[in-house]
């Protein structure tokens, strides 16, 4: 119910390209959103997703997240999860499409799981540096072998609890120019990471968050982040939330139909 009343939220709120006024946002949205071409790059996308789904294997999963609706049981299929858990066919294409757009030259995910979003990523920008963390070693091992067979070689794979890792590695030596937030869905992990990445932005960061209205913590904290005073402007395109901190931009949200 949380997510129908959301949704339809959205959906009364929600506009296309023809109800934004911001040069950047106008563009973001005709130029990659609405980019309705086709890519070669789509065909190795679904190569990819295909693989997965006829990978019968089983493993058993480590969830250091706020859990999953769909599986009883942390001994999973492959397929199952790439079927059920993974981005969908069409946000792996959107997601290509912003990194193809944005050309960030580092970039950082936060939960691999099988790597189809990964995989979005790379191609998006082949020559960018991309570290993806994931919690549980038996998914990034399947993410890792996906990687190696597809011939991904600009990715970093780091098996490591998020908040760990944080902790260890000082967010704030590093510049990822795009952060894909993709790995506990809970509202104080969402904000405990936001937090901890904000010494990194520069004025072209790109932060995109996934299921930002997966829960009514979720709604809460998506909330918080669009009040933040250094966010500039946000997209909400229901499925993610996109951050940017562009510091000569006019503080505007914007809803945005996909």
């Amino acid at each position: 119910m949380t997510i129908l009343k959301a949704y339809l939220k959205f959906l009364w709120h929600s506009k296309n390209q023809h109800g934004v006024h911001s040069p950047f946002v106008y563009s973001l949205v005709t130029k990659c959103f609405y980019d309705k071409k086709p890519k070669a790059e789509y065909k190795i996308l679904k190569q990819y997703r295909n693989d997965l789904l006829q990978n019968k294997n089983t493993i058993e999963v480590t969830d250091f997240g706020a859990g999953s609706r769909v599986f009883k049981s942390n001994n999973r299929q492959i397929s199952k999860i790439a079927q059920t858990a993974g981005i969908t066919e069409k946000r792996a294409e959107l997601l290509y499409r912003i990194v193809n757009y944005f050309q960030p030259e580092s970039i950082l995910e936060i939960g691999t799981s099988l790597g189809l979003a990964t995989s979005a990523l790379s191609l998006g920008n082949p020559k960018a540096k991309i570290t993806t963390l994931e919690g549980c070693p038996e998914t990034s091992g399947v993410a890792q072998g996906q990687f190696k067979k597809f011939n991904f070689n600009n990715i970093e794979s780091v098996v490591t609890e998020f908040k760990d890792h944080f902790s260890k590695t000082s967010p704030e030596n590093n510049s990822w120019k795009l952060i894909y937030f993709d790995g506990n869905h809970s509202k104080n992990a969402t904000l405990e990471y936001f937090e901890l990445l904000l010494p990194t932005i520069t004025n072209d960061t790109v932060w995109i968050f996934d299921d930002i209205h997966w829960s009514a913590e979720m709604d809460e904290a998506w909330e918080a982040i669009k009040n933040h005073p250094k966010v500039k402007v946000t997209i909400d395109t229901f499925q993610w939330g996109l951050v940017f901190f562009r510091y000569e931009q006019e503080r505007e949200d914007f809803i945005i139909r996909i």
